[in-house]
């Protein structure tokens, strides 16, 4: 029920310390309305003049209205902590995402980040508001009203001593039955979120081949699945509820009937009787409020456990291995030294790279080929320091050699600051495209983005716009065609002249072969003075490449020349002469 790791966030403490003070307060408050209104009652049933209540009637009244300030209190108290808490949460989470990349995007799911960074910390936000000031209530004000009716009634409390563990043992049980549904409905919910992600982002793929309503199936099985497990929680969410109500109910009913026959025998004075009968829905009403709130604290709980996980996974933070002043030049090397990669840690499980090894020269053109799935996209995050190799020592420090120093992974700040990296849909934001131009250079001047998007064959698009360059883009580039976006993208890498490396990954597989062809014109000389890696699944790219490196089921099966690898039977000859079919066809 309660993450051990949730007393261990920052400022916890001493907000549970006030909680605590505030609750001891607030059961003081409620023994001394229900006293006070006890005497009350008895005075009027001893049918003693209206003046002698006034004193009861007043006390009542403020005791009454303290405990409501206390809670007041108390509730500010707590959400203030839960709305800072979540938020910190929240930021950690996004922090972590970002220094992570992609390596966390891949074992958790982009739809189960998106869900645990949206829903799941609204969450996280009821569960903290709900759980603190349900635990400090049930811990505390049960045993302060038990300790009072002791004092006024032996066998009062005797009664509710008893009955008050077979409450908390029921409770338990439902408990856990509850906790299995709860889990396995947010395993659900989480599931439908990353199937639904991956549905959109593969729809065009889906339709183009004719899968679109054949996948219809697969996306109305997992919603049913979670629609069942969804019902399964209701059930006992609901069935806990009745049946805790019914037990608190029953255990009042239980008092009151010995209160009773004590009162006609004459065993037990008026005033201990009905202080205990008053105060007995009090002590039962923390447990049916922690019961009725379980529930809905559980999809919280899930979520920050989820949420704590992603943060407390290691990662690899960026270094600074590389030294500040280091530049790729038509002299620098990069050599990777036969390293593994696998995105989550297994052993039972393949890698996703095995035994990768090649040398990158200078200004060198390094095309990079092989099927869907083969691992080109892998290669090209690693060498960008976005995947971090394994080594079965987890000791290594030499899977790559950048310069002839040996380095454990290419996440390195002043390595990242040296390349360009152009993806099949570059990520453009909610602003200008001056200022979407100047991504890797924010500082850059007016003069030097119009020079960069000219060389980006921009000038034509961007004078047809009202206000030019600074016409405002959509978020993710909405009200851009993609040859247009990929132009951005070539215009931020000819703007910052200090990167001469350009890591290219399918960067115009979804573009029709006439703009391809024009971006391609644009492209080429921006190739001159840099390290070129082009990841493509198009032939006529291979003819300006230096050297190709060949992927198979994540492994480099093949590298050399074009001229060289053409005259070897192997994976390169299969692939162009695939390739060639496709484009004949």
């Amino acid at each position: 029920m309660i993450d051990k790791r949730l007393f261990k966030l920052p400022g916890v403490t001493p907000v549970l310390i006030v909680a605590a003070l505030l609750t001891l307060l607030q059961g003081g408050a409620i023994i001394m309305q229900a006293h006070y209104l006890t005497s009350v009652l008895v005075l009027s049933w001893r049918q003693q003049p209206l003046n002698t209540l006034t004193t009861g009637t007043i006390l009542f009244a403020i005791a009454f209205l303290c405990r409501q300030l206390f809670i007041w209190i108390k509730n500010i108290i707590l959400d203030r902590y839960a709305d800072k808490a979540s938020n910190d949460m929240r930021q950690q989470l996004l922090d972590k995402v970002y220094v992570a990349g992609s390596n966390d995007v891949a074992q958790s799911g982009t739809g189960k980040l998106v869900t645990v960074a949206l829903d799941g910390i609204n969450n996280v936000y009821n569960y903290f508001n709900l759980i603190f000031a349900k635990v400090m209530d049930m811990f505390i004000i049960p045993w302060m009203i038990l300790i009072y009716i002791y004092f006024h009634s032996v066998r009062s409390g005797l009664i509710l001593t008893l009955v008050f563990p077979v409450v908390i043992l029921f409770m338990i049980l439902l408990g856990f039955a509850a906790q299995d549904k709860a889990d396995q409905q947010y395993a659900g919910f989480l599931k439908l979120s990353n199937h639904f992600v991956n549905a959109l982002r593969g729809l065009s793929t889906l339709k183009f081949l004719g899968l679109s309503e054949r996948y219809e199936s697969n996306v109305y099985s997992v919603s049913e699945d979670y629609r069942r497990s969804t019902m399964d929680t209701l059930k006992i969410a609901i069935l806990s509820t009745f049946a805790l109500d019914w037990f608190t109910t029953l255990s009042i009913a239980l008092l009151a009937l010995f209160l009773g026959l004590g009162l006609i025998g004459g065993s037990i004075p008026l005033f201990p009787a009905l202080v205990a009968l008053i105060l007995a829905p009090e002590f039962f009403l923390p447990i049916r409020d922690f019961g009725n709130d379980y529930h809905a604290t559980l999809n919280g709980k899930n979520a920050m456990t989820d949420i704590l996980d992603i943060i407390d996974r290691p990662t690899v933070a960026q270094s600074d291995t590389v030294a500040p002043d280091f530049q790729w030049d038509e002299n620098s090397t990069l050599t990777a030294n036969h390293f593994d990669l696998q995105y989550a840690p297994d052993p039972k499980q393949p890698t996703d790279l095995t035994d990768i090894q090649f040398t990158l020269k200078g200004y060198q053109k390094v095309g990079i080929i092989g099927m869907s799935g083969s691992g080109k996209s892998t290669l090209l995050d690693t060498i960008g320091g976005f995947l971090s190799p394994l080594t079965a020592d987890d000791t290594a420090t030499n899977n790559f050699t950048l310069n002839g120093e040996n380095l454990p992974n290419m996440s390195q700040k002043n390595w990242q600051t040296q390349f360009s990296f152009i993806p099949q849909f570059p990520y453009l934001f909610a602003d200008t495209i001056a200022n979407n131009i100047r991504f890797y250079l924010p500082e850059a001047s007016d003069e030097a983005v119009v020079q960069a998007a000219e060389k980006a064959g921009l000038t034509d698009f961007i004078h047809s716009l009202k206000d030019g360059f600074e016409t405002k883009v959509g978020e993710g580039g909405r009200g851009i065609s993609g040859g247009q976006a990929q132009r951005i993208a070539l215009a931020r890498a000819f703007l910052d002249q200090n990167r001469h490396i350009l890591m290219f990954d399918e960067p115009t597989a979804h573009l029709d072969i006439e703009t391809e062809y024009a971006l391609k014109a644009t492209m080429k000389p921006l190739f001159e003075q840099h390290l070129v890696l082009f990841a493509t699944h198009r032939l006529h790219w291979l003819k300006e490449m230096d050297y190709i490196l060949v992927m198979k089921d994540g492994r480099l099966v093949q590298q050399g020349t074009p001229t060289e690898l053409a005259d070897i039977a192997g994976e390169y000859q299969e692939l162009t002469q695939h390739m060639q079919r496709r484009v004949t066809i």
